[in-house]
């Protein structure tokens, strides 16, 4: 395989030196399979993702963001205070209906975003980023689990860190809709009915596409959630606080501020004629004017991640800062503001987000932004945590899947291994 360089200062294309010349390679576009069974609008494209070419560059222009990297010892002090606020909230309850609206305003207040905050934080312990000994992370994110009221952290930790290696793979990131889901749902009422229920097509969805090996974390989960449960309904004398919980994580993923971040993490946005996606060096000078309909650069894969910079970083351990993330998935959350302004030439010219709720309500109610809007490759990547043998597989929606990694000698020296010590 050959890498071109285009006229995108953090784009490489990969191409065949046997089939494409650099002179065909004007769009990074690519006609979509012919297996699917319906009309394929997505942007399939041969363009490497974008973060492993721009962390090699940060680190080069920036060694010293390589000192940003390992646990961040607050994490697990914050878990702690978010469980004991949430289980305290549920004993309280324990005897109030569920329909009552102090049940209902606590859980969509307090229940959603707590248990969108420990959502996070499992998202950040499954990078090793709250001890050094990964079994201590383990046993943290079990610990975090037990408001969600459902086993949830061994099971997310596999698929998240091969979204991060596959990024965009059709197969492989779970994180992607399926066709037919983008085909029903590209409709006000259906994405509507799509952010509603968005917790659970992330919950459902990877289960049709592929199965990571069940380990003995798995049923150690399994087991303390659930004896958990049953315990708290005893205490309490009710499965009252159960419902809350379970109602809380409902809300923490449903039309909830917090649970914009789902959708302003990769789909892009670029087509909304409106604006409000602007870089935060576009900010600061003089508006642009529009790219012509025709310009070459229209045919350049759209950015596939977007960060946040609003306030709403506060409750969620920075998760908006999401192209800050995936270029450096080893600094913990209270670092990534630091990256932010040690890098600033590579992330201020990046279009971002200022409002999670106007993401969701202008991917409900734009027509130029929906479940199509995602940029998908149907190559590359590799399945982390266990399970792949190095063979092509096949995913249980019929996908291509391939546990070994695409990467230019596989990223051996540069690329992020299982450890998920990068720096």
């Amino acid at each position: 395989m050959s890498v071109v360089e285009t006229t995108s200062p953090h784009l490489r294309v990969s191409a065949a030196k046997s089939s494409t010349s650099t002179s065909e390679l004007t769009s990074a576009r690519i006609p979509p399979p012919e297996s699917s069974a319906v009309e394929d609008k997505f942007f399939w494209t041969y363009t490497e993702e974008p973060h492993r070419s721009r962390r090699q560059a940060i680190i080069k222009a920036h060694p010293e963001v390589t000192k940003l990297c390992g646990p961040e010892p607050l994490t697990k002090y914050v878990v702690l205070g978010v469980v004991s606020l949430q289980l305290t909230c549920a004993y309280l309850l324990r005897n109030t209906p569920i329909l009552d609206w102090k049940f209902l305003a606590t859980a969509y207040v307090i229940g959603a975003t707590s248990n969108q905050n420990l959502f996070l934080a499992i998202h950040e312990i499954s990078h090793n980023l709250a001890f050094r000994s990964p079994m201590a992370n383990r046993l943290l994110a079990i610990f975090a689990n037990l408001p969600i009221g459902l086993p949830y952290s061994a099971a997310f930790r596999p698929y998240h860190l091969t979204h991060h290696k596959s990024l965009g793979v059709t197969g492989l990131d779970t994180d992607l809709p399926t066709a037919l889901e983008a085909f029903f749902l590209n409709s006000v009422l259906g994405k509507t009915f799509f952010c509603t229920f968005q917790i659970l097509f992330y919950a459902v969805r990877p289960m049709f596409i592929y199965s990571p090996p069940f380990t003995s974390i798995h049923v150690l989960n399994l087991i303390v959630q659930l004896s958990f449960d049953y315990f708290l309904a005893r205490f309490a004398g009710s499965f009252t606080p159960i419902y809350y919980l379970i109602a809380s994580s409902f809300l923490a993923g449903s039309l909830h501020p917090c649970a914009g971040h789902f959708i302003a993490e990769h789909y892009f946005f670029s087509q909304v004629k409106t604006g409000g996606t602007e870089s935060l060096a576009e900010l600061k000078t003089k508006p642009a004017s529009k790219t012509p309909a025709s310009h070459p650069l229209n045919d350049l894969a759209p950015p596939e991640t977007y960060s946040y910079y609003g306030p709403l970083n506060i409750l969620t351990y920075n998760v908006g800062l999401h192209n800050e993330h995936h270029d450096f998935p080893a600094i913990p959350w209270t670092k990534l503001h630091e990256l932010h302004k040690i890098a600033a030439e590579f992330y201020e010219p990046l279009p971002c987000h200022r409002s999670w709720v106007w993401v969701i309500w202008t991917f409900i109610l734009d027509s130029n932004v929906g479940p199509w809007c995602r940029v998908k490759r149907a190559q590359g990547g590799r399945v982390v945590g266990g399970g792949g043998s190095g063979k092509k597989g096949t995913g249980r929606g019929g996908e291509g899947i391939s546990a070994a990694s695409a990467g230019p000698d596989g990223e051996a020296g540069d690329g992020w291994k299982e450890s998920e010590i990068q720096c």
